[in-house]
């Protein structure tokens, strides 16, 4: 029987922990061979596709990265055909990441959505050939899931909360069926986007009472979207203004994983925060960790070097604030490099410059805003 994939690290921050003042654990997810979650979910939806076709089946993807290199990984243990549909100026090193799975790839169209359409058509031209899901499928939920079930074998507890970065929520769609498999389901989630691919944060707030003018005076570039079966409303963004939009910046979200979210007992906590958090985050976790993430990973780490931040997302007396216990899910993903690293610590510099004191704006909820201090590169 194939493995579909490995048991990733839970492994405690002791450089994070002693800052937050609690027990910080990071599940290594980018430990993967595809290096991102990813290989959970879309490893199960291909070994279901092929218990359905056979051997002979055609998996066939449409996208410009992570899922790309996933749905190619995932074919290739189970012994599938693969084929990647991606939009023009991908850069080269994706391509060869994609190849080396042993899957064709077919560069098309201009944008995602071109990508998309001939990815689309081909399936529809195959009768073995199926396309694979970027995050909007409950069998990708469940392969996702699986994580949860594994940190509930690793911590000899309930976390006090659980931080993710969110794009169109496959993420955390498979963090809620994991958490709802493990008895988990009374435990907070914090999910977390940057500011100009927050589709997910838009649409929770659309389905609530809207009482700030961040949910109540939307950016030019979201329409409100209704009449799905799911009985929601979600933000669609037609332009994305984020440097994490790569990953992260689904055009909208889930609407099952949006009514999930809003239904579940230990809720969803939604934070908005700007690149540049995500950019010392992500330096940060290299100096600290030695690993290099992207940025819609290091989203997530964003309150785990702000403590101001943490602790009004997990909240706690004097008596019991060395008592939390927390986990962020190190989601992973290919596209990042020294010299990115680089570059973020340059742009924080010309920033930090130009704006000089001056806090940067995190969003949490409906609307409730915070200053967190400018670190010194």
């Amino acid at each position: 029987m194939t493995t579909l994939w490995q048991e990733t690290p839970l492994i405690q921050s002791q450089y994070i922990s002693r800052l937050l003042g609690c027990s910080a654990y990071l599940k290594l997810e980018n430990l993967h061979p595809s290096h991102s979650f990813k290989q959970r979910g879309l490893s199960l939806f291909v070994e279901r596709a092929k218990e359905r076709y056979g051997p002979s089946l055609h998996a066939i993807a449409a996208s410009g990265g992570n899922a790309g290199l996933a749905a190619a990984s995932a074919s290739n243990r189970l012994g599938v055909r693969c084929t990647v549909y991606i939009p023009k100026g991908v850069a080269e090193r994706t391509l060869q990441l994609i190849k080396g799975e042993n899957a064709q790839v077919i560069v098309v169209g201009d944008f995602y959505s071109q990508a998309l359409k001939a990815a689309q058509d081909a399936v529809d031209a195959e009768e073995e050939a199926v396309m694979i899901p970027a995050y909007d499928d409950p069998i990708l939920w469940e392969g996702h899931g699986s994580m949860i079930s594994e940190i509930s074998q690793q911590l000899d507890r309930k976390p006090d909360a659980i931080f993710c970065s969110v794009g169109g929520g496959g993420l955390l769609g498979g963090i809620i069926t994991g958490c709802e498999k493990s008895g988990w389901s009374d435990v907070p989630i914090v999910a977390l986007e940057t500011e100009g691919s927050n589709c997910f944060h838009y649409s929770m707030l659309l389905n609530g009472q809207r009482s700030s003018p961040f949910s109540q005076n939307l950016p030019s570039y979201v329409e409100i979207i209704e009449g799905n079966e799911e009985h929601v409303r979600l933000a669609h963004f037609s332009a994305f203004s984020s440097m994490a939009s790569g990953s992260l910046g689904a055009s909208q979200p889930s609407a099952r994983v949006v009514k999930m979210a809003l239904e579940r007992s230990g809720r969803v906590k939604c934070v908005t925060v700007p690149d540049e958090l995500s950019m010392q985050a992500a330096i940060d976790f290299s100096r600290d960790h030695k690993q290099l993430i992207e940025l819609a990973c290091s989203t997530t780490l964003t309150p785990a070097y702000n403590a101001s931040l943490f602790d009004k997302l997990v909240p706690a007396d004097e008596s019991t604030r060395g008592d939390r216990v927390v986990v962020f899910i190190v989601c992973g993903g290919f596209k990042i490099s020294i010299k990115d690293i680089l570059d973020y610590e340059a742009i924080l510099q010309t920033s930090s410059a130009s704006k000089g004191s001056e806090g940067w704006e995190v969003v949490i909820g409906d609307g409730e805003t915070t200053l967190l201090e400018r670190h010194r590169i």
